[in-house]
């Protein structure tokens, strides 16, 4: 009977001592792997004449937190972590993903901002919705707003 007590006092003792170094490497390579999940693809052709065609004659502004999502209705998806809103034929807001939202280049899914004001800021949420079967897909959250406006 006594054998059978220290021998389950030695086996808790061994599982709590060897379960961090069983985890640690699980953990790491989820943490890596989320990482290069994250990175975004690089820009295709289509897509960065699409870019360019919109920039073009446009010069960079210094970057806002905010834009008035009244004026800025016309979003166009670049890439999976790049957004345009057209606020007129003079000014257009170039918004870099804090993070990469897979499939949102395609362009099937609904976007909905989830906003607390008037305005689109950054930090704010984008969620993709299934056109279809109404389910939810990946989030992300807006980064700077650069205002590119054609020169006078």
């Amino acid at each position: 009977m006594r054998y059978c007590r220290v021998w389950g006092i030695w086996r808790l003792n061994m599982r709590t001592k060897f379960l961090p170094l069983l985890v640690l490497p699980l953990a790491m390579s989820a943490c890596s792997a989320s990482e290069v999940a994250d990175a975004p693809a690089p820009i295709g052709e289509k897509q960065a004449k699409q870019l360019a065609k919109e920039l073009d004659g446009k010069t960079p502004g210094e970057p806002v937190n905010c834009i008035t999502s009244i004026n800025a209705r016309d979003a166009m998806r670049i890439s999976d972590d790049t957004l345009l809103y057209r606020v007129s034929g003079n000014l257009v807001y170039l918004n870099k993903l804090r993070s990469s939202c897979p499939g949102l280049a395609r362009g099937d899914d609904i976007m909905v901002v989830e906003t607390y004001s008037g305005q689109y800021c950054r930090g704010d949420f984008i969620r993709q919705v299934d056109r279809y079967s109404g389910m939810q897909g990946p989030s992300c959250s807006f980064g700077d707003f650069i205002p590119y406006r054609k020169a006078k």
